[in-house]
């Protein structure tokens, strides 16, 4: 299982954590700060999912006038740790 940690940018969250599995199922995924409820049931939608799906799936969302948002950074993370 690959544990991975990373900072997004541009975003009210500041850290994401997950594990990537040997069949590239996402677990375990964690974010610190940003909004909370939303985060917390993003996290649990996409427990056990394949991490490529849920990267393509999460990849554009925008937040606001940000050109990004948190879905959109965790799709970046799982895309760099594939």
């Amino acid at each position: 299982m690959k544990k991975v940690t990373f900072t997004p940018s541009g975003v009210c969250c500041k850290m994401m954590e997950f594990e990537i599995d040997d069949n590239n199922k996402l677990h375990n995924v964690v974010f610190t700060a940003g909004c909370n409820g939303n985060l917390k049931g993003i996290a649990k939608l996409v427990e056990g999912m394949d991490a490529q799906h849920v990267a393509d799936l999460l990849e554009g969302n925008t937040c606001g006038n940000r050109p990004t948002s948190c879905p959109d950074q965790l799709s970046k993370a799982i895309k760099e740790n594939l």
